[in-house]
């Protein structure tokens, strides 16, 4: 692990997105909440601030106290983007946090879905802003 002790304690922010991609048939039955298992965004909404708050996963990543975790979704034609935003007061950065929330997010969107649509792709998972300040 890197040794960041010496660093000062900043404000910190990092926003991560995401894409699942499926039909367009998969999303008129989301928006309908006609999916087998219920509930789609709010359940994935969940998990991927879940999956950033908790840390760990992640070999020689630093574990860190989080401010705030927000998790959004826009709900397109034929997919779903996936912002996550993670905030926190430390000696490094919480990028690693917000690509977590966005993945695990896209996971439990994947799993939710595969029943009626097996064509969906997760992608361009990926940071989009990194401030410190």
């Amino acid at each position: 692990m890197v040794d960041v002790g010496a660093k000062p304690v900043q404000r910190r922010r990092a926003v991560a997105a995401g894409r699942l991609l499926c039909r367009p048939a998969t999303i008129r039955a989301l928006k309908k909440k006609a999916l087998p298992k219920g509930d789609v965004l709010t359940v994935a909404q969940m998990a991927g601030i879940q999956a950033a708050k908790r840390g760990g996963m992640i070999p020689l990543c630093h574990p860190l106290p989080l401010t705030h975790v927000e998790l959004s979704f826009q709900v397109r034609r034929s997919a779903i983007e996936i912002l996550c935003a993670v905030e926190t007061s430390a000696q490094t950065g919480v990028e690693m946090e917000a690509l977590t929330g966005v993945s695990i997010a896209a996971l439990t969107l994947y799993d939710m879905c595969k029943a009626v649509d097996k064509t969906m792709r997760i992608g361009d998972i990926r940071v989009v802003e990194k401030v410190k300040s």
